[in-house]
């Protein structure tokens, strides 16, 4: 197998387009990326990068599910060739992969139960209140709430948001954050927890708005360069947000921010 060189931007594109397949690294989280109830790979993610790959010459693409926190390790050791898996776009994730240009921006928002008794409404009164707090592994909400003067140590680490609607609704933590659009879908079923309203968690003192997107190994810039043509056609089109409204998005979340706004360059 070739390795790619830095200098050249890599030749994984090349090497898909002879196999006819792409791997995608997804993480079981509604509506991002998931297997369907009927077994077939689905998500705002992987059906955004069947249509892409197909425009770049690779006929299909081929699920690698893995846990949120191991697929940037995942990617890197070469178990798959892209993160589909809507990954925000941080300056700390930026140090270990490229990113193509975000295909939805993103607020936050928590589950607590029904009536939320201890107004839980961002990080601030989770810390004032003293509220048992989750999230899940992996996620950008971990240092949203450390710097908001939440012990790391006290964050319950679930899996995923549906572990975290379960510790909320058994009583095991006041409180679990996520995206304002997993934390929404999640608890349409519940009797016992809701979602607060969507709020801009605070990063360096300011307001943040996250942005998420794909990631790529640093070496392969032809191919993160390729994909981000094919996805600002589909943004100017508005195909981008047919394709993503099925899976809960609004216009709210689509977003013209760049990955290199979000790398904090």
């Amino acid at each position: 197998m070739a390795t790619a060189s830095s200098t050249d931007g890599g030749d994984l594109l090349e090497r898909l387009r002879a196999a006819g397949v792409a791997r995608l690294g997804i993480a079981g989280e509604i509506p991002f990326g998931y297997i369907s109830t009927d077994g077939e790979m689905t998500g705002e993610a992987p059906e955004l990068a069947k249509i892409i790959f197909k425009r770049l010459g690779v006929d299909r693409v081929q699920p690698v599910p893995s846990e949120f926190g191991s697929l940037i390790p995942g990617l890197k050791s070469q178990q798959f060739d892209i993160v589909a898996a809507g990954m925000y776009i941080n300056p700390e994730r930026c140090q270990e992969v490229i990113f193509s240009d975000p295909d939805y921006q993103m607020l936050d928002s928590f589950i607590v139960r029904k009536g939320n008794p201890l107004g839980l409404h961002d990080y601030k009164d989770v810390v004032e209140k003293r509220a048992k707090f989750a999230t899940g592994t992996g996620y950008a909400e971990i240092g949203y709430a450390v710097e908001a003067g939440y012990k790391r140590g006290d964050i319950l680490i679930v899996p995923d948001q549906v572990a975290g609607l379960n510790a909320v609704e058994a009583g095991r933590v006041d409180v679990f954050a996520g995206t304002a659009l997993t934390t929404r879908l999640v608890v349409e079923k519940s009797t016992k927890a809701e979602a607060t309203e969507p709020f801009k968690p605070i990063v360096d003192g300011k307001p943040h708005v996250d942005g998420g997107g794909f990631a790529f190994r640093p070496t392969e810039t032809k191919l993160r360069d390729a994909f981000n043509v094919e996805l600002h056609k589909m943004k100017r089109s508005g195909e981008l947000f047919r394709v993503l409204e099925p899976f809960g998005f609004t216009k709210a979340e689509m977003t013209d921010l760049t990955a290199k706004e979000l790398c904090g360059g």
